[in-house]
């Protein structure tokens, strides 16, 4: 027997330090953001048709989008794990996440949808399982995923994370709030990850101190984030800044916002994720100023903004 409904949650993530540099073997640190939601619910139907409503598409799994391949194979490998290709159901993805800014949007999808699944079947679900299916989804769509976005959507804890390895969950117990501002404008990964190789081919030795500094610094926010060092953080996330702006990977968009926040009360103010365009954040002392940072920056061109208190845990 199935539930009448299935309901699986997830939520966005940011990288608070490490972009690009990660990719050459330093550490980074991703950060939950358990204000900014993902629910999926599945619905049963007396019929036998199998329904997917989301804010791109609304219709049978079997027609979904190109742009949703990896949900619909995900969905698939769900049905078949479940035998259910008889069962009638409409699955609703209703998402505060905005795609293509960095904030891991498909990873909290799959994600869950797999819990969806699974309660909606009433079967238990291990972490180790979760993050396995999920990448279902996660190959197809960003092709080598590393793992990161699936494991930090789905978690409560920062995760301290090098390539290739299995990111590791950090205490945190910091009294400030973070504000997500969104340029409007789509991240431009790909092209922000080749001006890093270009650069490290024409000046190796300029680029590899950034990519070197960038490490330190995430090490560095590892015990800042323990010891409630708030001051210190924000110091440490200016300098993130300024490696990758060295490393070319910000644009006239993060910087405006970026600079904005520092004139307006932030201890400390970045981009988050690949860059050229995407979201930037700010680190805020209180949640009054974090609300009052947050109008300031809609009123500077930000087309979105998020509030993030530290102190607040999301659910496993």
């Amino acid at each position: 027997m199935v539930k009448q409904q299935g309901i699986g949650k997830s939520h966005a993530k940011i990288i608070l330090i490490g972009e690009h540099s990660v990719v050459y073997g330093q550490p980074a640190i991703a950060l939950p953001l358990p204000n900014v939601k993902l629910t999926v619910t599945i619905d049963r139907r007396a019929d036998q048709l199998q329904l997917v409503n989301s804010r791109y598409f609304d219709g049978p799994v079997n027609e979904l989008p190109n742009n949703m391949l990896g949900v619909q194979k995900l969905i698939n490998a769900l049905i078949t794990k479940f035998t259910g290709q008889e069962d009638g159901w409409q699955l609703t993805i209703d998402s505060q996440l905005p795609a293509e800014r960095g904030m891991g949007s498909s990873a909290a999808t799959a994600v869950a949808i797999v819990r969806a699944f699974f309660d909606y079947y009433e079967k238990k679900l291990t972490r180790k399982e979760l993050l396995k299916l999920a990448d279902i989804e996660e190959q197809i769509t960003h092709r080598s995923p590393s793992g990161l976005d699936a494991a930090t959507v789905s978690s409560a804890n920062p995760l301290y994370y090098i390539k290739g390895q299995a990111g590791k969950a950090i205490e945190m117990n910091l009294s400030a709030t973070m504000v997500i501002a969104d340029t409007g404008i789509k991240g431009a990964t790909k092209e922000a990850i080749a001006s890093v190789q270009q650069l490290l081919k024409a000046q190796p030795d300029k680029a590899q101190a950034h990519i070197e500094h960038l490490g330190n610094l995430v090490n560095a926010t590892r015990d800042f984030l323990k010891n409630n060092e708030v001051i210190k953080l924000g110091t440490v996330l200016n300098a993130a800044q300024a490696d990758l702006q060295a490393l070319n990977v910000s644009d006239k968009s993060l910087d405006n916002l970026i600079t904005v926040a520092r004139h307006n009360g932030a201890l400390g103010a970045k981009l988050t994720g690949g860059g050229r365009g995407g979201c930037m954040f700010a680190i805020m002392q209180t949640a009054l100023g974090a609300r009052r940072l947050a109008s300031i920056l809609k009123e500077s061109g930000a087309k979105h903004t998020w509030i993030q208190p530290f102190d607040q845990r999301g659910e496993e």
